[in-house]
């Protein structure tokens, strides 16, 4: 079926950078148990659901007008949400992180100009560069999946890259970045003005005194951080993502986007979960502890794992990972392979779903260790 795709659409006068490509995205299967694209997996609660749907029944009312094509209200409560004195002429915001990405390399990318990562890492970043017809480049990693502050930065001075995307924590690994990185490749990109982005989708589920690269924004107009509304608020399906940055880079990012990007629809479920943060985010203490117990089980097992600062572990030391993939989904549990040999991820969840793996996963795993 999938070749009978490609063939058909090969006949058609795609640009070349995309003939062979496969579009983006995790099995979508109906199992028990969801443990593979990182989502909250406890939900949104019950009185911030009643204070969504106020919300959006009151702008249904208005659906007839476009919405408020700066949605002004909306990068006020993001602001007031982050800190660091951030006001909300320094936020952007679109419908997902990746389309946040996405226009800042509409913006600043484009033909002729270069982007780079660190892979293993978010698999979405070459993605994003070939569509808007950037070169995309690869460097490198330790073999532990950090990235050194000198290493990093000398990569992307002998490059010459004009978007340097730095993941923290980065995923597929879950390890964090020390500020010395982003302020060392920062100033190794000043030759050729790189923006720098910092990803910081999971910051939320970081271990306690790992600092953001939010600290680093004052005087510093090309240092990006961006954020989503996905996972740690529980709102996947909302598709809301945003950054925080120098307020010239919102002017830029205006010139790139489709009008009124945010539907009126959007704005006011994203304004209303802001508003009941603190409800939203009280099970972010709790996803940590599963993975943290994850961890442990995974070590008891004797299998190797990435030190993770996400709600996600990636562990090694399988002799088959596909194998033990599938006979956990077998079971009725859907983790990801993401393509790193010897290697899986899992999404931490509940304390019964997180139960239900690490038994699942101790009855399969002695003959698949190596």
């Amino acid at each position: 079926m999938v070749t009978d795709q490609l063939e058909r659409l090969s006949r058609l006068p795609i640009r070349e950078n995309l003939r062979g490509l496969r579009p983006y995205g995790a099995p979508q299967i109906d199992v028990p148990i969801l443990l593979n694209v990182n989502e909250n997996t406890h939900g949104v609660p019950e009185d911030v659901r009643t204070a969504i749907v106020t919300a959006v029944e009151n702008a249904v009312a208005g659906l007839n007008r476009y919405p408020d094509r700066e949605f002004a209200m909306l990068r006020e409560h993001l602001a007031g949400y982050l800190g660091h004195g951030l006001s909300a002429e320094n936020i952007w915001a679109a419908n997902g992180s990746n389309e946040v990405l996405q226009h800042i390399l509409l913006a600043f990318g484009g033909p002729g100009r270069t982007a780079i990562g660190f892979p293993p890492t978010y698999s979405m970043y070459p993605l994003l560069a070939g569509s808007t017809g950037t070169e995309y480049l690869s460097g490198s990693r330790q073999d532990d999946f950090v990235l050194e502050a000198r290493a990093t930065a000398d990569q992307v001075a002998a490059t010459g890259a004009n978007i340097v995307f730095l993941c923290s924590p980065n995923n597929p690994t879950g390890t964090a970045l020390s500020l010395d990185v982003v302020a060392d490749v920062y100033e190794a990109g000043a030759a050729a003005q790189a923006i720098v982005i910092v990803d910081e989708a999971y910051a939320e589920f970081a271990h306690a005194g790992t600092p953001s690269a939010l600290e680093l924004l004052p005087g510093r107009e090309r240092l990006i951080v961006s954020r989503t509304m996905s996972k740690a608020f529980a709102l996947a399906g909302a598709r809301v993502g945003y950054l925080a940055a120098a307020p010239e880079i919102a002017d830029a990012l205006r010139l790139v986007r489709l009008p009124y990007h945010l539907s009126a629809i959007t704005q006011a479920t994203a304004v209303a979960a802001l508003t009941h943060s603190a409800k939203l985010l009280a099970n972010v203490d709790e996803i940590k502890r599963q993975r943290d117990r994850i961890v442990s089980g995974l070590v008891d097992l004797g299998l190797p794992v990435a030190p993770s600062d996400s709600n996600f572990v990636l562990f090694g030391g399988l002799e088959d990972p596909r194998a033990v993939w599938q006979k956990l989904l077998d079971a009725g549990v859907l983790i990801r392979d993401v393509g790193i040999p010897h290697h899986l991820r899992v999404t931490a969840g509940t304390q019964q779903e997180t139960t239900v793996f690490l038994e699942t996963l101790k009855s399969l795993i002695r003959p698949a260790v190596s």
